[in-house]
């Protein structure tokens, strides 16, 4: 699979960096993936990420200086990134630079770059601006936090729903191929079958 799998930052987050024949894009931004990208000589084109919590956007501003495109489903907003709580909550010392999305998909089911298309599901619940991206020639969906290996996205941080992720999870997730690839935001890789059979919280 052209799907390089990283993880950094303080909460162990997942990224994903998709070299995909001549198309490049990183999934989510967790501290210094743009290390990684420099290493493999990779230049990707957009960053897609799945929502804006701080630990998925560390490195946003270093991969927005090299040129990188940054796709969002909501504008920048702190009450979604959750910094001064990581800060003053959990002691982490976070740093994240404001920064501005260069596309926004909040009205939008679908984006492409290059040859690869994507399905846009928004699935609230985690967090407001939470969405997945389901890719059919890949056979992956990238769920972000909203399903992880026997696991959801927690829903007691402000605007989160256990109602809404379990709909979303329900309606728009199991929906897809069983034997779909499941990358997460956190956790190891799985099945959309194996979280239909196995997955207690859902």
């Amino acid at each position: 699979m052209p799907i390089i799998s990283y993880t950094g930052g303080y909460v162990l987050t997942n990224g994903y960096i998709i070299n995909h024949e001549d198309t490049c894009i990183v999934i989510d931004a967790p501290a210094q993936i743009h290390e990684l990208i420099k290493s493999e000589n990779l230049t990707p084109t957009h960053l897609l990420l799945t929502h804006q919590h701080f630990d998925h956007t560390e490195d946003v501003k270093a991969l927005q200086d090299m040129g990188v495109k940054v796709v969002s489903h909501s504008p920048y907003s702190e009450s979604l990134i959750r910094q001064k709580e990581a800060r003053e909550n959990w002691g982490l010392p976070i740093n994240i630079q404001p920064f501005t999305p260069d596309i926004l998909l909040e009205d939008k089911n679908e984006f492409s770059v290059g040859n690869l298309n994507f399905n846009i599901s928004h699935i609230p619940g985690h967090s407001p601006d939470s969405i997945t991206f389901y890719s059919q020639e890949l056979n992956t969906v990238f769920s972000g936090d909203t399903l992880m290996a026997g696991g959801m996205g927690r829903t007691d941080l402000p605007g989160g729903s256990l109602e809404l992720l379990l709909e979303g999870i329900k309606t728009k997730l199991y929906s897809l191929p069983d034997n779909t690839i499941c990358l997460s935001g956190h956790g190891s890789e799985t099945t959309i079958g194996q979280e239909k059979e196995h997955n207690e919280f859902v």
